[in-house]
């Protein structure tokens, strides 16, 4: 196994990233619980699952906190 230094996400980590971003406002920025909301209505995670999946993606550095919202970390405008 080839390790570049970064573990890689779930396939259900990764689809819920590719839903907040597909999902993100145009300010760039989403607050927890609109956050929770698209994954409910993309991934049908429940609030639990949903708060789970955004900590790792957190902790991963995929996403980061300003004044209170969540901004996602190098993920391209298309």
């Amino acid at each position: 196994m080839v390790s570049d230094g970064e573990s890689p996400l779930t396939p259900l980590a990764q689809e819920a990233l590719d839903a907040l971003a597909k999902r993100l406002p145009d300010e760039g920025e989403l607050t927890y619980e609109q956050a929770y909301a698209i994954l409910k209505e993309d991934e049908d995670l429940e609030r639990p699952a949903a708060e789970d999946i955004v900590e790792r993606l957190y902790m991963k550095g995929h996403l980061y906190e300003v004044e209170g919202k969540l901004r996602l970390t190098d993920y391209g405008a298309e």
